[in-house]
């Protein structure tokens, strides 16, 4: 698998990650939501100024820090799948890597432009793309846009239960977006086939040092 494959990845899931967003921005109002399929699959429109799945860090401070981690991040991840390719390890974990990195850089995209880029998403307008007075916020300070939402079994916590007794609860709940879904595919994946992933380089290592032997032998 070459570097350009790694790239070409990246660059895919970023198109249809921003390509999502950028519409719900400009054509549902906050919380609208469109039902694809009823009862477990549905576009909710929120935003988030933190972490990934709705989770927040350390309020205006928090955001910034966690903005330049994720451009750190993207940055070091980048020189990091270089290396990858270079040592040639399994197109496996390269794809995984790829969709871990595409994750990562498009809600980087969010957090460093959507402020300066769209004006304000509320109950009662649609957000405006480049608005004549400027956007809703400043560079880094960009909220993320969430849509997918997945309520696939609602119920009650048994009255006996230690916490929330009675209460209801829904499953799936957090809402998420494209970008947040290409991090945890990678993720899970390289965690499920770690010792494949890693098994397979090794191999490749041992008979490259087997060629290298016989080679000199000769």
């Amino acid at each position: 698998m070459k570097y350009r494959h790694v790239i070409l990845i990246v660059v895919l899931v970023l198109v249809v990650d921003q390509a999502l967003k950028v519409w719900i921005k400009t054509h549902m109002n906050f919380s609208d939501e469109i039902i694809v399929f009823p009862n477990w699959f549905r576009i909710h429109f929120i935003e988030n100024d933190g972490m990934a799945y709705g989770m927040k860090f350390g309020g205006d401070f928090g955001k910034i820090i966690l903005t330049l981690f994720r451009l750190f991040a993207v940055i070091i991840g980048f020189r990091y799948m270089k290396k990858l390719v270079k040592q040639d390890y399994s197109k496996g974990l390269l794809i995984c890597g790829s969709l871990i990195l595409a994750g990562a850089a498009g809600n980087l995209i969010d957090s460093l432009f959507y402020g300066m880029l769209f004006s304000s998403s509320n109950y009662a307008d649609v957000a405006q793309f480049l608005p004549p007075g400027g956007g809703y916020g400043s560079f880094l300070h960009g909220n993320v846009v969430d849509m997918l939402y997945f309520p696939i079994l609602r119920g009650h916590f048994p009255t006996w239960f230690p916490i929330n007794a009675g209460e209801s609860f829904v499953f799936f709940r957090p809402i998420f977006n494209v970008a947040d879904a290409a991090i945890s595919v990678g993720v899970i994946t390289i965690l499920v086939f770690q010792k494949k992933f890693f098994a397979a380089h090794q191999e490749k290592e041992r008979a490259q040092k087997e060629r290298e032997q016989v080679a000199v032998s000769k």
